[in-house]
């Protein structure tokens, strides 16, 4: 007999049907079911009641089932099933005791917990003794033969049975050989089987396919009671190792890990109540599902907590982690391994198919900390890189050139960082991350392209502006007659050299060949329009030109000398030459002429201005409708209008305010001319002189002749003399004069 400690029996079905769930977790727990995967079996017993089934498993397994008292008369002992562990047997082996058949408490037809605990049995059990009498064998009535008929009707309802061991325990051997009765209770045997209606798939199915049939035979217990416990001892020595190949439970089929068998056991039982067919690989998968899910949850549930996650992903949050895709990988492996050793027992389809679930739901919950890692890595990348590209600029190194090298390296070590946070569980694509750092390389170095391009462009522009703008105002002042063509010169020679050196800066840059183009262009238009600016700017000033060109060639004469005004100064002829001068820089600004086109406008202007065809606005309004005017117009011919500096009529009025602003500078000319002329006639008219000698003659002889009149007499000639020189400065004697001639 076995002791409480060690055996643990329980009652795992009570005779109502209920089912110990509780029991049957404690029970599991104190004898460390769980731990021992599919390392274990399950022995039942059934037969008629009272047959000494409880005292067989005591003797054989140690077990301590509640025995009959045989003193008290045969009656119910077992109510329900019972379980407990086998005491000293290897491997685990757990014994099943089930209630009786025929029993009188029942009655004759109550049959249906008969029927549900041997589908039971036959569905949990690796090893079912079948404890029958030796005189029921060759007896058509025996006790056996409805124990037998309702354990090969249940097995029909096992959709893929798992072939059970029958171990057919024949009790009180009588004198005959086991060798004769063995023969005679297969016999029995195969004509019970074949008296089972049996399904359509199973008609032809011979009865080795559901079991392994075997016979023993014991002593009577109570007539041979050392000869039955030493009959037993050789028994118990074939349940050690007896799911190893060749033993009784060897060719087992169908095992459900020991982790699942409370969970198992109850759905058995479930199904059987409800009176439906056990499909046991359904069940089976069943069970698997069920307990490799609740695995797989237990197992997530732990690395959702685990400390070195919660590490790993809090750094995450400030940067880069160091050995972020090894750590990630060893945390899941981790957790994967507990799982496939806890699970391994299970169906291999559904224990692969709930990795794989608990796989997708880590890489699922860990998935945001690498991607942003990613994002990290994104944002080293292309922070290196625009470092970079801001070295090699500064090193001198071409813009495409320094673009490529500076995107090679760090598209390199992003891909190597990718590869150090690479989780080996997972297959995740970096690419749409890699894509995305390279958009932003290449939006980047677009942007730097950009301002590299609009800063070289500013600086050639600039030294353009500086080659051609004070040469042009140069030119334009003095506005000779190849004045265009010294424009058009210095033009075209700064241009090609500003572009030689242009072209030679935008060949680092790699530029398409209609971007290169239209950058060589825009340099081209922007000389041009600085010329033209310029000349825009010099038509503002056209008056204020003409008048300095007239006043510098009216006041100066052909040495630079200022002209001194005597009689001999041609001031009529200076005026003209002056005004022509000024006229002429008034045909030079007119019109723009960077085309080389040949035009009229400074004969136009010469024969409409300098000839007097213009006039004041009383003798215009005489004239209309007799002469044709060729400044009323707001065009030049031959001239593009958007050339046209200074339209004709612009220029009609511009130089009536001309002569009107120059007018007076030709007056002072005159003025200045005529005291000359006067300064230099000190001596009085001859016929003034003719008339003192003849009126103070005899006045002269007296003087010659006293010294007190020669002194009288030149007193008076010096009087005389400042008084003219008075008279002739004031200009009443003149005006005097001019009167009398007119």
């Amino acid at each position: 007999m076995g002791d409480d400690d060690e055996c643990c029996s329980t009652q795992l079905i009570d005779g109502s049907g209920e089912f110990n769930v509780t029991g049957l977790d404690s029970f599991m727990k104190r004898v460390k079911l769980a731990e021992c995967g599919l390392s274990y079996a399950v022995v039942a017993i059934m037969g008629p009641q009272s047959s000494g089934k409880s005292t067989l498993l005591n003797h054989l397994f140690y077990t301590n089932f509640r025995e009959m008292d045989a003193f008290r008369g045969r009656s119910q002992t077992t109510k329900g099933i019972w379980l407990a562990k086998c005491v000293g047997i290897e491997p685990c082996t757990i014994a099943m005791d089930l209630e009786g058949t025929d029993g009188r408490e029942r009655g004759e037809d109550d049959t249906a917990f008969e029927k549900q605990s041997a589908l039971f049995a036959l569905a949990i059990a690796d090893v079912v003794l079948i404890n029958m009498w030796c005189h029921d064998i060759g007896r058509e009535h025996a006790a056996n033969k409805p124990l037998l008929k309702t354990v090969f009707q249940v097995m029909m309802r096992l959709f893929s049975p798992r072939k059970t061991t029958l171990l057919f325990v024949i009790r009180d051997k009588t004198k005959t050989p086991l060798e004769h009765l063995e023969p005679v209770l297969r016999e029995d045997i195969q004509k019970i089987w074949d008296s089972v209606p049996k399904p359509r798939d199973h008609t032809n199915t011979l009865l080795s396919e559901f079991f392994n049939v075997e016979v023993v035979a014991l002593s009577s217990y109570e007539e041979k009671e050392e000869q039955f416990k030493e009959q037993v001892a050789g028994l118990r020595q074939r349940f050690f190792h007896s799911i190893a190949p060749g033993g009784l439970a060897g060719d087992r089929r169908g095992v459900v890990p020991a982790s699942a068998f409370s969970f198992s056991a109850q759905q058995i039982w479930k199904v059987i109540r409800e009176n439906k067919d056990l499909d046991l690989p359904a069940h089976k998968v069943m069970v698997a599902t069920v307990r490799c899910e609740e695995i797989a949850n237990e197992k997530f549930s732990h690395l959702t907590l685990d400390e070195d996650w919660l590490a790993v992903e809090a750094s995450v949050q400030n940067g880069l982690v160091s050995g972020f895709g090894k750590k990630l990988s060893t945390i899941i492996q981790k957790y994967l391994s507990e799982y496939d050793i806890e699970a391994f027992y299970f169906d291999e389809e559904v224990r692969n198919a709930k990795r794989q679930q608990l796989e997708l739901k880590a890489l699922q919950h860990v998935q945001p900390a690498h991607q942003a890692m990613l994002g990290h890595l994104r944002s080293r990348a292309l922070e290196h890189f625009k470092k970079g590209l801001e070295d090699s600029l500064k090193r001198g190194e071409k813009f495409a050139a320094s673009v490529r090298n500076c995107t090679q390296s760090c598209i390199s070590e992003f891909d190597q960082g990718c590869a150090d946070v690479a989780v080996q569980q997972a297959n995740w694509d970096a690419t749409k991350v890699r894509e995305k750092l390279r958009r932003d390389i290449e939006a980047h170095a677009a942007s730097v392209c950009g301002e590299k391009l609009s800063e070289l462009q500013t600086n050639f522009e600039k030294k353009l502006t500086e080659a051609l703008v004070l040469p042009i105002e140069s030119l334009l002042d003095a506005s000779g007659r190849d004045t265009w063509a010294s424009i058009r010169k210095l033009l075209r020679r700064e241009t090609e050299t500003a572009l030689a050196e242009f072209s030679t800066a935008l060949s680092g840059f790699e530029l398409d060949q209609a971007a290169f183009d239209k950058k060589v262009r825009d340099l081209r238009q922007f000389a041009r329009n600085v010329v033209e600016k310029k000349a825009k700017e010099e038509a503002g000033k056209v008056l204020i030109r003409m008048k300095d060109r007239f006043a510098t060639v009216f006041s100066h004469d052909n040495d630079s000398m200022p002209r001194v005004w005597n009689a001999n100064v041609d001031i009529k002829q200076i005026t003209k030459d002056a005004r022509a001068a000024s006229l002429k820089h008034l045909s030079v600004m007119a019109a723009l002429r960077l085309d080389d086109k040949p035009d009229k406008i400074e004969n136009v202007l010469f024969s409409s201005l300098m000839d007097g065809t213009v006039s004041s606005p009383v003798s215009q309004e005489s004239n209309i409708g007799t002469t044709a005017d060729p400044l009323a117009s707001n065009t030049w011919e031959e001239v593009s209008p958007k050339d046209v500096l200074i339209t004709p009529v612009q220029c009609k009025f511009l130089w009536r305010q001309f002569k009107a602003e120059t007018e007076y500078l030709v007056s002072q000319a005159i003025s200045a001319q005529e005291a000359h002329k006067q300064s230099n006639n000190w001596l009085p008219p001859p016929w003034c002189i003719l008339l003192l000698i003849l009126l103070g003659f005899n006045e002269f002889m007296a003087v010659l002749k006293s010294p007190l009149y020669l002194m009288a007499g030149f007193v008076i000639l010096v009087f005389v003399a400042a008084m003219w020189y008075q008279l002739r400065s004031s200009g009443i004697f003149r005006n005097g004069i001019v009167s009398l001639k007119k």
